[in-house]
């Protein structure tokens, strides 16, 4: 068996989030005076200079013939697309017939250098393409400033746009808690990437569910040519400010969406990079999207990373920790509610455990090669036999896994969730048992597991132990 090493490249300083406060005090500053003082805005396509937002885009339309909030709707325009669109128009001095005859896969504004304003405050750039859109009338029509539809209507899209902000922030701070606290998994990938840079050379990469964009910079910095991070959730517009800070826009491409919905600029990929893993690796994970990016964007020769993943098995014996979490309800405070040992047993515990609390080796039940599995496989039933060492009482089963970066790789890493090694945000997964059962060292402890999606949720687990003539099912949900 090949051997993996625990090795770690210099690495620069981890980048910092921005909160975004200076945008949202641009907001409010342009909901409190915009709709109130008279502005000039420019034309988009000739020197006129028009009173307001709504008279601009009406003159667009009708004089140029292109109407912005159609653009808006038929490609699909999140914030910022729409303010790449502006800034596009006005750098360049798009004709009319050019923009009118565009396909929605190779929008000439995709570059991250369009989000750079061409006129400083530009109101253009400070209205919401959300609020252009709500009237779903074929006609542009855009309410008056001052008028209070108008003023409704930016008052819902700031409100809105806050609650988009502080889930992004909220995304981010996780992401940043993750950075900071679990140096296992993010070194591990800074490792991998940093020390085989001879397979990420002139490389293209796509980073799936991107986060932060942190794996992305990694990649770039690794020496890859291009780099397309995908995220559906708000924190993309966080990773696009880190992308920029750090001054790797020219090769770092942000796609906001989910990447079974959204279109790729380029036809193949060379590397697929994706921290997909959940708890018990399959629970809430992500390894649907990567599968679906790999079919259908990964190059022969391609290969997606992490590549192999271990999930493996270990008796527990834990006496007091049973006791507090299922024998207690033997005897609340005098009363009986021993039933509800039933309903706390059928769902699997996240948590750190003791290394000393096993009292068996571990076994490998599944693995998993990302650039070979299938959707099916993901759902699996395996005979597992744990050799016991300690005489006692066997109080639950832990469900943990391993990570290998491994295929074409000059130096070989990978890491562990195991509670044998330092924890990680992912932890272990215990299935207590409702009635422990003794063990004597040096026995096997045969048993079976199924794991399978639930219906109700595919995102979610149920897993089932055939294990000393019990059938015992768990839920991770």
């Amino acid at each position: 068996m090949a051997e993996y090493i625990d090795t770690h490249c210099d690495a620069d300083e981890m980048p910092e989030l921005s909160d975004g406060d200076d945008d949202a005090d641009d907001e409010e500053q342009w909901i409190e005076e915009g709709d109130t003082e008279r502005v000039n805005v420019p034309c988009l396509f000739c020197d006129r200079l028009l009173s307001s937002v709504s008279a601009t885009l009406q003159h667009c339309a009708t004089e140029h013939q292109v109407n912005i909030v159609d653009m808006i709707r038929k490609y699909n325009l999140d914030d910022y697309g729409y303010i790449k669109m502006i800034n596009f128009i006005r750098s360049t001095k798009a004709e009319a017939a050019c923009l009118n005859g565009l396909s929605n896969t190779s929008l000439p504004w995709q570059s991250e250098d369009f989000l750079r304003p061409v006129l400083q405050d530009d109101p253009l750039l400070q209205t919401d393409p959300e609020e252009l859109c709500g009237d779903n009338e074929s006609n542009l029509s855009v309410p008056s400033p001052g008028t209070p539809d108008a003023l409704l209507q930016r008052a819902q899209a700031a409100e809105e746009r806050a609650r988009r902000s502080e889930e992004a922030l909220a995304r981010a701070m996780e992401d940043l808690h993750t950075l900071k606290s679990d140096k296992v998994r993010t070194e591990s990938y800074r490792d991998f990437m940093y020390c085989n840079s001879e397979a990420f050379k002139d490389k293209v990469v796509l980073d799936v569910g991107c986060g932060t964009g942190i794996l992305s910079m990694f990649a770039a910095r690794s020496g890859a040519k291009k780099v397309i991070a995908v995220d559906q959730s708000e924190i993309i517009y966080q990773a696009m400010d880190i992308v920029r800070s750090n001054k790797l826009e020219d090769k770092i491409t942000l796609i906001k969406g989910r990447i079974e919905d959204i279109t790729l600029p380029v036809e193949k990929v060379d590397i697929i990079i994706s921290e997909w893993m959940g708890y018990f690796l399959l629970f809430e994970s992500m390894l649907d999207s990567v599968l679906y990016a790999r079919d259908l964007y990964l190059s022969d020769s391609g290969s997606v990373y992490p590549d192999l993943c271990n999930i493996s098995l270990a008796a527990v014996g834990d006496t007091d920790r049973h006791r507090d979490r299922i024998a207690f309800w033997e005897d609340v405070y005098g009363f009986d509610m021993a039933c509800m040992k039933t309903a706390v047993v059928a769902e699997a515990v996240v948590e750190v455990l003791k290394a000393d609390t096993l009292i068996s080796e571990p076994t490998v039940i599944q693995t998993i090669d990302c650039n070979r599995v299938c959707l099916s496989e993901l759902e699996f039933t395996s005979d597992f036999s744990l050799k016991i060492t300690n005489t006692t009482e066997c109080t639950a089963i832990v469900g943990y896994f391993d990570v290998f970066f491994d295929k074409g790789c000059s130096t070989k890493v990978m890491f562990s969730t195991g509670p044998q090694v330092p924890k990680t945000h992912w932890k272990q997964t215990v299935f207590l048992l409702e009635r422990p059962f003794h063990v004597k060292a040096g026995e096997d402890l045969q048993g079976k597991i199924t794991v399978r999606k639930n219906k109700k949720d595919p995102r979610s687990l149920l897993v089932t132990f055939d294990l000393r003539d019990r059938k015992l099912t768990y839920s991770l949900q």
